[in-house]
C-alpha cells in the first residue's frame, strides 16, 4: 500500500502525480474504517483528501505554513504528517486530538476549534515573515461556511489592502461544479497570473496613451472593456476588487489541476485566492447523501451507515427543542435563531414545525445576538440556541446591544460544562463568569430535564429583560416529565436533600453528584444538605441569609471555571452581607484548559467526582467535632 510509505510530507515527493490518486483512495478507505470505530468528523475530511495531498505535495511543510480553519478537516493532514498509527486513539483521553494541536506535530502551526480564524493567522504569519526577511510560503484553507464569519471578512480586507503574498484556499462544498465554467475560469486564472500577459497588457496601455488626442480615451475604453468582461465572466470579482488574484472555481478532487493552480498562484506577487469545489463526504455514499448528519459522527456500521450508539433517553438539547416547539404552538411571537447549528442544537425540530420561524444566520454569532435584540425590540420572542463556547463570540453584542437595552432575548446555552471529545476549544465552562457580571441578565441551569422544560417556560414568560438557561451535553436522566409547564420564581433555589452537618450548593449535573455524595456520607452518619442553586443570577438571597445564620460549613460545586462563577458569587455575597463569613470551600474547574476525553474522565481530572465531594465534606465537618464519626463507624 502507498499509504504505508507515507510517514512525513516529504515522502509524498517520491510518488508520481498518477500515484497520488491511488493514495487518495487509500486514505478515504482508511478514514471510513477508522472513524467507524472511533467516530469523528468524517464528511469534512472525505471532502478534502485530494486538496490536502496537493498542498503537501506542492508545498514544503513545516517550512511552508499550512493553516486549517477550524481544524475539523485536518485528519488527512494528520495522516500525511506521521500520525496515521494514532488514529485508534482519536478524540480519546490523552489520545489524538480531533483538531489541529501544536504539541502533536511541528506541521500543526495554528490551533483552532472555532471558525474563521485562519485568514487572520495567515496575515500575522505573513507579516512576521516579511519583518524577519524570510521567504516561506503561507496557505490558509477556509471553508465556505467559515467565510461567513465576520472575522474572515476583516482579515480578507486587511490582506488585500497590504498586498501580502499568501494563498487563500476557499474550500466550497455547497455548490456543484460546471465543467465549462470551470474551464473558462481556469484559463482566465492562468492568463491573469502569467508574467507575459501582465507585461503585454501594460505595454499596450502605454502605447495607447502615447497616441495624440485619442490615446488616453482608448486606453480608458480598453480598461472599461476589460473590467466589463471580468464582471461578466469571473465569479470571484469580489475577491479581485479586494486585491486578490482569483483562480477558479476548480475541481477540488482533480489533483493535477490543483497542483497546476497552486503553481500559478505561487507566481503571484501578492495575495491569491484559489476557489475549489469539493463534495463533502466524497467516497462514502451515506456521508455524501447527508453531509450534515455525517459532519461529526458517532461509531457506525460501514456497510449500512447505521449508527451504533445505543438508543436511550433523549438529550437535553432534544428536550429543549421539543419544549420550545410545544410553546411555539401557543405563541406566534416565538422565533428560534441559530448560527449554522440547527441540527447540533436540535432546533431543526422547531424548524420542521415552523419553517418560517427558524432563522439560520450562518456562522455569525455576533450578528445573531444583535438580530435577536432587534427582534425583541419589535415585539417578538427570539430564542438564540447556541453552544456555550460559540456564545463567547457574541459577548460584546450581549453586553452592548441586548443587556444594556434590557431587551427580552432568550439565550438557550447548549453544551454547558464539559463537552467530552471536542476538548478545550469547545468546553462550555466560561459562560457563567462572563454572563453573571452583566447587568440585567438572568441565568439559570436545571438539575434535570423536567426542570429544563420549566425553565424554557420561565424564560419565555419573562418580560423584564434578557434571560438565559444553560444545559449540558448529555442524555437526560430519565426523570418523569410534568405535563403542565410552570414558570419557576426568579431567583429561587430548592433544597433537594436535608442535612444538619454541612451544606452542598450545587448546580446542573453537579446536583446529582452531590446527592450521591450525600447518600455516601449518610452511611457515615454525616448528614449533608443538598441545595439546587438553579438560579445562578440572581441568587436566592433569602436562603443564603438563612444558611449564614445556621453557620453550617458549605461546599459550592459547579462544572464551570471556578474563577468568577457561582462559587465566586456566593463568596462575594457573604463578604458584603454576612456579619461573619461562613466556612466555604469551592469545587469547580481550575485555571487551566482541559483537553479532550470523555466527560467522566474530564470530571475526574479536575476532581468533580462523588468521592471527592464526600471527602471535602468530611474535611469541612471535622472542626465541628465530627472527625470521630467515620473512625467509629470503621471500628464497628
Amino acid at each position: 500500500m502507498l499509504l504505508e510509505r507515507i510517514n512525513q510530507p516529504d515522502d509524498l515527493k517520491a510518488l508520481s502525480v498518477g500515484q497520488l490518486n491511488d493514495l487518495a483512495a487509500e486514505i478515504r478507505q482508511f478514514l471510513i474504517e477508522k472513524l467507524s470505530v472511533t467516530g469523528g468528523h468524517l464528511a469534512p475530511n472525505l471532502g478534502v483528501v485530494e486538496l490536502t495531498i496537493a498542498l503537501h505535495y506542492y508545498l514544503n511543510s513545516p517550512h511552508d505554513k499550512i493553516i486549517f480553519d477550524v481544524g475539523h478537516q485536518s485528519y488527512v493532514h494528520k495522516i500525511l504528517t506521521g500520525r496515521r498509527n494514532r488514529f485508534d486513539t482519536l478524540k480519546k483521553y490523552k489520545g489524538l486530538c480531533g483538531y489541529i494541536k501544536r504539541s502533536e506535530s511541528v506541521h500543526d502551526v495554528w490551533e483552532a476549534g472555532h471558525s474563521s480564524t485562519s485568514l487572520s493567522a495567515a496575515m500575522g504569519m505573513a507579516m512576521a515573515r516579511d519583518y524577519q526577511g524570510k521567504n516561506h510560503r503561507i496557505a490558509a484553507v477556509i471553508g465556505d461556511g467559515a467565510m461567513t464569519g465576520g472575522m474572515a471578512f476583516e482579515a480578507l480586507n486587511h490582506i488585500g489592502h497590504e498586498k501580502k503574498k499568501l494563498m487563500v484556499i476557499l474550500n466550497d462544498n455547497e455548490m456543484s461544479i460546471s465543467q465549462n465554467v470551470g474551464a473558462i475560469h481556469n484559463y482566465l486564472g492562468k492568463i491573469r497570473s502569467g508574467k507575459h500577459y501582465r507585461k503585454a497588457k501594460e505595454e499596450i496601455e502605454q502605447i495607447l496613451k502615447k497616441i495624440p488626442a485619442i490615446g488616453g480615451t482608448l486606453a480608458k475604453t480598453v480598461e472599461k472593456l476589460k473590467d466589463s468582461l471580468k464582471y461578466m465572466l469571473v465569479d470571484g470579482v469580489v475577491f479581485e476588487e479586494l486585491g486578490y488574484t482569483y483562480f477558479g472555481p476548480i475541481d477540488g478532487h482533480n489533483i493535477p489541476l490543483l497542483l497546476d493552480t497552486l503553481q500559478q498562484a505561487d507566481q503571484v506577487d501578492g495575495p491569491s485566492l484559489i476557489h475549489v469545489i469539493t463534495v463533502k463526504g466524497k467516497g462514502y455514499k451515506p456521508a455524501e447523501n447527508d453531509s450534515s448528519m455525517w459532519h461529526g459522527i458517532t461509531p457506525y456500521k460501514i456497510e449500512s451507515g447505521e449508527l451504533l450508539q445505543s438508543s436511550g433517553t433523549p438529550s437535553f438539547s432534544d428536550i429543549f427543542a421539543t419544549t420550545l416547539t410545544e410553546l411555539g404552538e401557543r405563541d406566534p411571537r416565538i422565533v428560534a435563531v441559530t448560527a449554522a447549528m440547527a441540527p447540533g442544537t436540535s432546533l431543526s425540530k422547531f424548524g420542521e414545525r415552523f419553517p418560517d420561524r427558524l432563522i439560520d444566520v450562518g456562522i455569525a454569532e455576533q450578528h445573531a445576538t444583535t438580530l435577536c435584540g432587534a427582534l425583541a425590540d419589535a415585539g417578538m420572542k427570539p430564542v438564540f440556541g447556541v453552544y456555550s463556547t460559540f456564545l463567547q463570540r457574541g459577548y460584546d453584542q450581549l453586553v452592548h446591544d441586548v443587556a444594556r437595552q434590557n431587551l427580552n432575548v432568550v439565550f438557550a446555552i447548549d453544551r454547558a460544562g464539559f463537552v467530552g471529545a471536542d476538548g478545550e476549544t469547545h468546553q462550555g465552562v466560561y459562560d457563567i463568569a462572563y454572563i453573571r457580571h452583566v447587568p440585567n441578565m438572568v441565568l439559570m441551569m436545571p438539575k434535570d430535564e423536567n426542570e429544563l422544560r420549566h425553565m424554557v417556560k420561565t424564560a419565555l414568560d419573562y418580560d423584564d429583560g434578557p434571560i438565559a438557561f444553560r444545559y449540558p451535553r448529555m442524555n437526560a436522566l430519565g426523570v418523569p416529565l410534568d405535563e403542565e409547564l410552570k414558570a419557576i420564581p426568579i431567583g429561587s433555589w430548592e433544597t433537594v436533600e436535608e442535612g444538619k452537618d454541612a451544606v452542598i450548593i450545587a448546580v446542573g449535573p453537579m446536583v446529582q453528584l452531590a446527592q450521591e455524595a450525600a447518600a455516601k456520607l449518610r452511611a457515615e452518619r454525616i448528614h449533608a444538605r443538598v441545595i439546587n442553586a438553579r438560579f445562578i443570577k440572581p441568587m436566592d438571597q433569602k436562603m443564603l441569609d438563612e444558611l449564614a445564620e445556621e453557620g453550617l460549613p458549605m461546599l459550592v460545586v459547579e462544572e464551570a471555571a471556578q474563577a468568577g462563577s457561582l462559587g465566586s458569587a456566593v463568596l462575594e455575597y457573604y463578604a458584603e452581607h454576612a456579619p461573619a463569613m461562613p466556612r466555604i470551600k469551592l469545587m469547580g474547574i481550575p485555571d487551566e484548559f482541559i483537553e479532550h476525553g470523555s466527560i467522566k474522565e474530564q470530571r475526574a481530572e479536575v476532581g468533580l467526582t462523588v468521592d471527592n465531594i464526600a471527602e471535602r465534606i468530611r474535611v469541612l465537618v471535622r472542626p465541628r467535632g465530627r472527625s470521630e464519626v467515620p473512625a467509629r463507624l470503621a471500628a464497628e
